[in-house]
């Protein structure tokens, strides 16, 4: 049973992977940019949902635009399969792999122009909460739902809170995406949301050190929290799911 869960998650993750590059590309944009409407080469994006959905493919040149396809397919399956295996058969998962894409495109597009959009992480925080509140009603449910909720409020307020201190070295995006984040981690208790937490601030540390020691930056320069915030999010559930 676990096996075929852990590859129908893996199957899933990899083909909704196929789709983030597209949206990827569209949303990649400085702030007051109006999102992208076509390829690199100029070329009108088409299709349905007005060019969101589908292949980074342009149909007028045949190339392939945006970032990588098949690594973001891959990252996404990785990710799916990482959390059957630590959720098991429990009614979150489907909210987990409901949310694990699109935690893929933000950090793809936070990695790339340093945004975390509003037409992203607002319909997340009240998509997580509602289909969260659903599986609290399901047996077996591994986690709770006041949990997240105050879980969102909790982290959301750290970051306010720090945002207030330095609005310099964190954007407002960051906080919006910390109450995304606090909503999933509280499902499964406090301590898991300060795992949550405290391993994204890891990562970000880590991920500073290293640009600076390759010489990538320096200590003024701007780097993207959004990946290490939801890198340490991902390891929070899976510690979570394996522990509930």
């Amino acid at each position: 049973m676990q096996a075929l869960l852990t590859s129908l998650a893996a199957a899933y993750g990899a083909c909704a992977g196929l789709l983030i590059a597209r949206p990827a590309h569209r949303l990649a944009v400085p702030a007051g940019n109006p999102w992208a409407g076509a390829c690199p080469a100029g070329h009108p994006l088409t299709g349905p949902a007005a060019g969101w959905l589908g292949t980074a493919r342009c149909r007028g040149c045949a190339d392939w635009f945006g970032p990588s396809t098949l690594r973001l397919a891959l990252i996404t399956a990785v990710a799916c399969a990482a959390l059957a295996v630590a959720t098991g058969p429990r009614p979150e998962l489907a909210v987990w792999l409901i949310l694990a894409p699109a935690g893929v495109l933000l950090a793809t597009v936070d990695h790339a122009v340093h945004r975390l959009p509003d037409v992203l992480t607002l319909p997340l925080a009240a998509a997580a909460v509602v289909l969260l509140g659903a599986a609290a009603n399901l047996d077996a449910a591994g986690g709770s739902w006041l949990g997240s909720v105050l879980g969102g409020l909790a982290l959301g307020g750290v970051y306010f809170l720090l945002f207030l201190i330095n609005p310099s070295g964190m954007g407002f995006g960051d906080v919006k995406l910390a109450t995304v984040l606090g909503v999933t981690l509280g499902w499964y208790g406090g301590g898991v949301l300060i795992v949550g937490f405290m391993t994204g601030v890891f990562y970000a540390g880590g991920y500073a050190l290293a640009l600076v020691l390759l010489g990538r930056a320096g200590r003024k320069t701007a780097m993207p929290l959004g990946p290490c915030m939801l890198a340490g999010a991902f390891t929070g559930l899976l510690l979570g799911g394996l522990g509930a």
